[in-house]
């Protein structure tokens, strides 16, 4: 194996070498030609003579130019596969059909750089994501255990405060328990936006379908949910990515749309994939803000990115706008 490879790398020509070879050969076989054909160049340049010259300056020239575009042509092409390259839609390689040595190098060191890349990119996002998280249920807890209970105090101490009061005070001590009161509510539903309990504790489902409700409750939007009963078990950050894609989808729905109605499903395939699709029946989304970098679109890319997922954003022909959000088989693997 050893011998075979030490006899290709000898037998190796440098794309230098190659160019200098044939740009050599030309003017060998053009001197060649020039001796041994009866062509003379007078002292004073003849019409004929000057003929014969500019058609074998242009012949040198073109066949020089056909020996650098087969030399040259896997090079540019190469260059043109380069450009195409998204970061935004990671797994694409260059392949050439043919190949010299330098390019190919070049190709294969192109891909190397690029599985390298994408390999740190999806390590550390994840590691940014799992600190955000962390961070989020930490702030979620806070809320819940200081915060909240601090107001709950609050609203207990205006009770008593309420039946010691005079009649007087009364009515100005239930504006302000009902208040806190309100202020409990809103730090509450804080703290379920930053980490929803539903997921750690039920699942998927149970979390997509409570956000559902939520934002049905909240909005007055109708937000219809259809969820696969049985889908294939999913990692922890699959199950997280799905979650917020849906949360910030339902967001934009609310803030931007003007829906009334908005179909939530998740379902898994027969290959194994697992789909979440939101429809909404608003006035749909234009090609520059489904392909936008707003902080939201931004962070639901991203997350699908991390994961080997897929998402698209559309406005269907019948109008709304829909998010498909694909996880395939072994994305994390």
């Amino acid at each position: 194996m050893v011998c075979v490879r030490t006899a290709r790398e000898a037998l190796r020509v440098s794309l230098f070498s190659r160019v200098v070879a044939i740009n050599a050969g030309v003017l060998i076989a053009a001197a060649i030609l020039l001796a041994l054909s009866p062509a003379t160049v007078s002292p004073t340049l003849q019409l004929a003579e000057a003929v014969v010259l500019a058609i074998g300056t242009v012949l040198m020239i073109t066949v020089n130019l056909l020996l650098m575009r087969r030399v040259f042509g896997p090079l540019e092409q190469l260059t043109r596969l380069m450009r195409r390259v998204d970061p935004q839609a990671p797994g694409r390689r260059l392949s050439l059909e043919r190949a010299d040595t330098e390019v190919a190098e070049l190709r294969d060191a192109f891909n190397a750089m690029l599985d390298r890349l994408e390999h740190e990119r999806r390590h550390s996002g994840r590691r940014a994501l799992a600190a955000q998280e962390n961070e989020r249920r930490r702030l979620a807890r806070e809320l819940h255990d200081e915060i909240g209970q601090t107001l709950t105090g609050v609203v207990l101490q205006l009770e008593a405060l309420h039946r010691a009061s005079p009649a007087a005070l009364q009515a100005a001590i239930i504006e302000a328990q009902e208040t806190a009161r309100g202020g409990v509510e809103d730090m509450r539903e804080i703290a379920r936006g930053l980490r929803p309990p539903a997921l750690d504790e039920f699942g998927l489902r149970t979390a997509l379908v409570s956000l559902a409700s939520q934002v049905s409750d909240r909005s007055g939007v109708r937000v219809c949910p259809q969820l696969t009963e049985r889908l294939p078990t999913l990692a922890p950050e699959q199950d997280l990515a799905i979650y917020r894609v849906a949360q910030e989808s339902l967001t934009n729905v609310t803030r931007h749309a003007g829906a009334r109605r908005v179909d939530l499903s998740l379902i898994a395939t027969h290959g194994g994939d697992v789909t979440l699709r939101v429809r909404d029946d608003g006035r749909g989304i234009a090609a520059n803000e489904a392909n936008g970098t707003g902080t939201g679109l931004a962070g639901m890319r991203e997350r699908a990115l991390l994961i080997g997922g897929r998402l698209t954003i559309a406005a269907p022909d019948d109008g709304g706008t829909e998010v498909r959000f694909t996880i395939p088989v072994g994305a994390t693997s």
